[in-house]
């Protein structure tokens, strides 16, 4: 396919590259994100089964872990421990008995809702990282080529998805000071 085109030492060059920075990057994420959510008493995974569930309005557990990038089993455990916990609600469609799906409860979203609300953006190392970019260009630096990348390896749907999420950001939230408020929606048509 594309790698006619490529040398083989240009190929493991550029693997290799992308490799050590989207390491060095996860790392970085990874802190930040376990900071983020700790005093709420979640991982990872919880909280991000949490935003998934948030944004597909409810998702099936192999929705969760297609959009979650995590084993099904994976996405089951950690939905099942969110469940016990009174954030998510399981259920079966009665047109789908095979699929689990999970929604998140109102304590849930109301955890969601926290959690958005506190975050910092200072405490951010990939964002402080990026602001000289703001500062020198303008904006933020753009993630084309990276989502070109994903889209190419997980596909089209993966990505409505992650960009249904941060639509939904846009939407969905005011910024009231450095501080993310869930907007009210007026139902009135």
């Amino acid at each position: 396919m594309g790698s006619k085109h490529v040398s083989v030492k240009e190929a493991m060059i550029f693997s290799q590259r992308m490799a050590q920075l989207s390491k060095a990057l996860w790392k970085a994420i990874e802190k930040d994100w376990q900071n983020w959510i700790k005093p709420y008493n979640l991982n990872i995974n919880e909280h991000h089964i949490l935003w998934i569930a948030y944004h597909l309005k409810g998702a099936s557990i192999s929705d969760i872990a297609k959009f979650g990038v995590m084993h099904v089993s994976t996405a089951f455990n950690f939905s099942k421990k969110l469940a016990e916990r009174g954030y998510l609600q399981f259920s079966k469609k009665e047109n789908d008995k095979r699929n689990t799906y999970v929604k998140l409860t109102a304590r849930g979203e109301d955890l969601l809702l926290e959690l958005i609300d506190c975050y910092d953006p200072d405490a951010d190392s990939v964002f402080t990282g990026a602001s000289p970019l703001k500062d020198l260009y303008g904006k933020l630096p753009e993630a084309m080529e990276m989502m070109a990348i994903v889209r190419q390896i997980y596909g089209d749907d993966f990505m409505e998805i992650f960009e249904k999420s941060f639509n939904n950001l846009e939407s969905d939230f005011l910024e009231e000071g450095r501080r993310l408020e869930k907007a009210e929606i007026n139902s009135a048509v």
